[in-house]
């Protein structure tokens, strides 16, 4: 595959596999029921398309023999594998029953002349689909969609004959050992044998999500795996007699293929430039022996005439599901046997499938036995089409359709209502599990997605409204939340429609954003902290404010679009906040504060402490009519072995208390997350207490008993686990070194940090002396610091831009800094004010005096970013630096969506772009000087080089549809912080109002999302 680039740890490039992207397909394995009937009656198969007539002689034997294949199997997968291909598609969002994926399958070409491929309906996807195929010989062409059957497993897709060069090209026929020819487990071609055993099997169940009914499947032995979905299943003499659709993944090695009767009547149908017409009445059937249907009230006579009709058969039709309010609903019931339609016996869906689909519209009359009596009624056949969506409208980074038939299947509910297919931005629920269905928005019922449309253009920016919802998974609970609004970040409101002659999806703009309401002044009183030892303590919950933070775009490695916490208000009048970066990672983000539990105020970034783990936030006091008091901050460095008041606000948010003492005061050691470099804290002392509660709150305070708080109680981010979930680490922070940088801040200055870029751990004396300290710097250690017996060595250092040459060097030990000898932590902090630093060494065991340069923390926080083929682009950023010796270039790839181009063709976080189409890009201007000039829809190439230092040349397609290329750059002037430019396909530039494009902008990338998390 092209792309395909060194293999290098959780940094490299990654090519997912079509298991990871459908965990129930095969790719999809069953996790179903089987069918109690074992038998398998004779079937007579019918010609899917006229066979080429070509001679032997001109066929290229592109197939090698297999060990075991005999002469004749040899010469028929030599005809035939010129028609399988192997598809490599995007499902490009989330839509219906499928996740946004990058995957790879297989098809085969049923009309060489208008460029038809059959594969399977999992593969083409309910929703927008990009993708293209590739022959046996390594012709590619681009495919779209004409086709998906709204409940069958099969799909077809549209090439370009003319974009094929080679000149034999030959179509399947249809029609007992068999022949599975596909993209098996990734390979280009893999030919697999089995034989076929039985012809009248229910259609596997996969479980939650998309799977098909109302057909019956072949089973067969030919332990195919993840992508050799669509695959075509030859008989000898090269006839089609299946298609692969899915498989078990218990270890035993079946496979379940859909017979061809069906898509054989959607490809004549699109042949001939018909609508292919689909009838249902919304009710569910399966093959049942008849020994079960006697148990259902079959009665001996019907038996008799059924068996007298049909010798050979074994099973009749029995109702399983019956949707509510559908056509069959009040005239069909759960566990009636169908006997007649229209006066026709069936035993068959292949014959109830074809008078549904020739009478949308129409009544059709039913013959049913229930409990042993007769049943007769008359049923208006629907048009599936009509209960497929077809369209989706996304809004505030979310995305949303009517309910389709096969959610409403799979949970056995009424085919309407809106269903939420991409949970994200504003309306990222509680839960991150699909399945919501919006009940009413603003206290507006919703009833389908017209009215929705209605109600949500008329919700201004930033309003917070009251949203409730349903779960398919339990109907029986309606949830009631708040969300903020955002039609800021994500301006536009867009209607998407799919389009089958284009194959791709139509947008059109429903709607200009409303401008935010003004906020007015609202009242509030806090809670009363009841069972404290001091007043002063329990009068620290007005200092308390809860603080909630979504990012729209994924920056800096960080991990998640939503976090919230516990704040400290450290100056009521002034509105100025203390909070984790653990919970404001970065000042591209709304941050909501709540106070008193009752009053909501919009809050900005003022300040971010690039090595520290805290920010400051701001809002606007005068919107707040309520007794907020700003907590007195401590001078004094709290000790190992002091008592204290524990504070803290558990995950639950609720606030808790205990009084306690510290159990250690040391220096931390977060340690780096090799995966997915994000912020972390270094070169600061970490308190820990002699209570439970320190382990379940992320937000808090130690303070004394005059109400003086001492620490900050923090979350602190850390690597990733073995697990999906990132560790976090709850810390205290000496209140002492917040102090100059919040008296700058309240007299309206910006702090201006300087700081020595690298890392330093503690050393005890006993390594000191080894490492060539001298006995008098050790007294004197003993001397400064009765506490602790330590020195600082540099463990690592930072990369810097530009010309900085090192002073410093991984191993040397820190005696003095401007004089001062340093054994703690917090005496590091005079960096953070000069620009020089006059410093004693030990180097290689000599002393040494030196003049060490401090660098400016201005530029350390990102400030430009690109969306480019679903990746986000950016410098890289501090924690990068922190851990690279070397930069590739000033382009680094920070988060990509899933669907996108960039997953599927394996740009990965953490790789480095350095040329594009042969061109160095050193930074994002040249860069985007590039990319631009790429037209939409063709290959470029990008070289790169990953985290380990290994290059690698990755090829792309550009999509520019689903995937427009987005510029954002911090702007102080506009309303957000940030500004954003969109470049579109004729390379005109939009700034201020841009085309938003499809996806939702806080689309989770492949280091997995979470939802909030708590910390301070």
């Amino acid at each position: 595959m092209n792309g395909t680039g060194p293999t290098t740890r959780s940094k490299r490039k990654h090519v997912p596999s079509p298991d990871t992207e459908w965990p129930n397909k095969q790719s999809r394995h069953l996790n179903g029921r089987l069918s109690p009937s074992e038998n398998t009656p004779d079937v007579e198969m019918g010609t899917f398309i006229d066979s080429a007539d070509i001679p032997d002689e001109d066929v290229i034997p592109l197939y090698q023999a297999q060990p075991g294949d005999s002469a004749e199997w040899q010469a028929m997968v030599q005809k035939v594998v010129r028609n399988v291909v192997s598809i490599r598609f995007c499902q490009t969002c989330s839509f219906d029953t499928d996740a946004a994926c990058a995957s790879e399958a297989t098809g085969f070409v049923v009309d060489a002349v208008k460029g038809y491929i059959l594969t399977n309906r999992h593969v083409v996807g309910a929703g927008p689909f990009w993708g293209y195929v590739v022959f046996d010989n390594h012709e590619e062409v681009d495919a779209y969609p004409v086709y998906r059957d709204p409940v069958h497993d099969f799909g077809i897709l549209r090439f370009d004959p003319k974009a094929i060069n080679f000149k034999l090209l030959i179509c399947f026929s249809v029609g007992v050992e068999i022949r599975v020819v596909g993209n098996d487990a990734g390979e280009k071609l893999s030919i697999l044998s089995g034989v076929i055993s039985r012809l009248d099997r229910n259609a596997p169940e996969y479980g939650e999500g998309y799977s098909d009914f109302n057909t019956c499947y072949y089973q067969a032995n030919a332990a195919a795996s993840g992508g050799s979905s669509g695959s075509p299943v030859v008989n000898i003499d090269g006839f089609a007699v299946a298609l692969q659709a899915g498989g078990r993944s218990d270890g035993a090695s079946t496979d379940y293929f859909l017979p061809l009767d069906r898509p054989l009547r959607a490809l004549r149908c699109i042949q001939e430039g018909k609508l292919v017409e689909r009838g249902t009445i919304q009710c569910q059937f399966l093959l049942k022996p008849f020994d079960e249907c006697r148990r259902l009230g079959l009665t001996s006579e019907w038996e008799a005439e059924m068996r007298k009709a049909f010798p050979k058969e074994t099973n009749l039709l029995v109702a399983e599901i019956v949707l509510p309010e559908g056509p069959a609903h009040t005239n069909i019931e759960e566990g009636d046997v169908l006997l007649k339609v229209n006066g026709e016996m069936i035993t068959q869906f292949i014959r109830l499938d074809e008078i549904l689909d020739s009478n949308v519209g129409k009544t059709i009359h039913f013959t049913l036995q229930r409990g042993g009596e007769d049943v007769e009624v008359d049923i208006q056949v629907g048009d599936l089409h009509e209960i497929t969506p077809d369209r989706f409208v996304t809004v505030s980074g979310a995305s949303f359709h009517s309910l389709s038939y096969q959610q409403a299947r799979l949970y056995g509910v009424a085919c309407k209502g809106v269903y939420v297919c991409e949970a994200s931005g504003s309306f990222r629920f509680d839960s991150t599990d699909s399945g919501a269905m919006i009940q009413s928005i603003d206290q507006k019922k919703t009833p389908d997605l017209q009215t929705f449309i209605g109600v949500v253009k008329q919700i201004p920016d930033r309003k917070r409204v009251v949203v409730q919802y349903r779960h398919l998974r339990d109907l029986h609970t309606l949830h009631t939340i708040i969300v903020n609004v955002d039609r800021h970040w994500c301006t536009k409101m867009r209607l998407a429609v799919r389009n089958d002659k284009t194959g791709l999806w139509d947008f059109e703009d429903l709607a200009d954003p409303i401008p935010q309401i003004p906020p007015v002044r609202l009242k509030g009183s806090f809670i009363q902290l009841e069972h404290t030892s001091h007043p002063a303590v329990a009068d620290l919950v007005r200092s308390f404010v809860q603080v909630n933070c979504t990012m729209p775009l994924k920056l800096d490695g960080f991990p998640r679009n939503r976090k919230w916490g516990m704040g400290l208000v450290i100056d009521a009048e002034k509105g100025l906040v203390v909070i984790s970066r653990a919970i404001v990672p970065y000042d591209l983000c709304d941050i909501w504060v709540t106070i008193a539990d009752s009053i909501i105020v919009q809050a900005k970034v003022v300040f971010m402490h690039p090595l520290q783990n805290y920010a400051i936030i701001k809002y606007d006091p005068e919107l707040v009519d309520a007794p907020v008091l700003s907590a007195k901050l401590g001078s004094d460095y709290i000790s190992q072995g002091a008592s204290t008041t524990f504070i803290g606000y558990n995950r639950s948010g609720r606030i808790v208390h205990a009084a306690t003492t510290v159990t250690e005061v040391t220096a931390v050691a977060i340690p780096a997350n090799s995966g997915a470099p994000r912020y972390r804290a270094l070169n600061v002392d970490a308190i820990t207490v002699d209570t439970n509660l320190s382990g379940q709150c992320g937000s808090g305070v130690l303070v004394d008993k005059d109400g003086t708080v001492q620490a900050l109680w923090l979350t602190y981010l850390g690597e990733r686990s073995h697990g999906s979930r990132d560790e976090e680490y709850h810390l205290g922070l000496s209140t002492p070194t917040l102090l100059p940088v919040v008296s700058q801040i309240q007299q309206g200055q910006i702090p201006k940090l300087r700081m020595l870029s690298m890392e330093f751990r503690a050393i005890a004396m006993a390594q000191a002396r080894v490492m060539g300290v001298s006995e008098h710097w050790i007294h004197q250690v003993s001397l400064a610091n009765k506490n602790a017996h330590q020195l600082f060595m540099v463990s690592k250092r930072t990369f810097e831009r530009g010309n900085h040459p090192s002073v410093l060097f991984e191993g040397d030990i820190i005696l003095t800094l401007n004089g001062k000898i340093i054994t703690r932590v917090s005496e590091l902090d005079i960096m953070y004010s000069h620009e020089v630093l006059d410093a004693v060494i030990v180097r290689e065991g000599e002393e040494l005096h030196l003049q060490v340069p401090t660098v400016s923390a201005d530029d350390v926080e990102t400030d430009h970013a690109i969306s480019f083929c679903g990746a986000v682009l950016h410098a890289p950023h501090h924690a990068v630096r922190q851990q690279i010796s070397k930069l590739h270039s000033e382009v680094y790839v920070s988060a990509r969506s899933r669907g996108s181009p960039a997953y599927q063709y394996g740009l990965a976080p953490t790789n480095f772009i350095t040329h594009v189409n042969g061109k160095p890009t050193p930074d994002l201007k040249s860069f985007l000087s590039e990319v631009v000039k790429i037209p939409d829809n063709t290959y470029f190439r990008l070289r790169a080089m990953t985290f380990d230092d290994v290059p690698w040349v990755v090829t792309m397609k550009k999509n520019e549809h689903y995937f427009p290329t987005m510029e954002w750059i911090k702007d102080g002037s506009e309303p957000c912080g940030w500004k954003r430019v969109t470049y579109e396909h004729d390379g005109e530039v939009h700034e201020g109002d841009p085309n938003d494009g499809m996806m939702p902008i806080s689309e989770p990338d492949d280091q997995g999302d979470a939802d909030e998390d708590v910390g301070i």
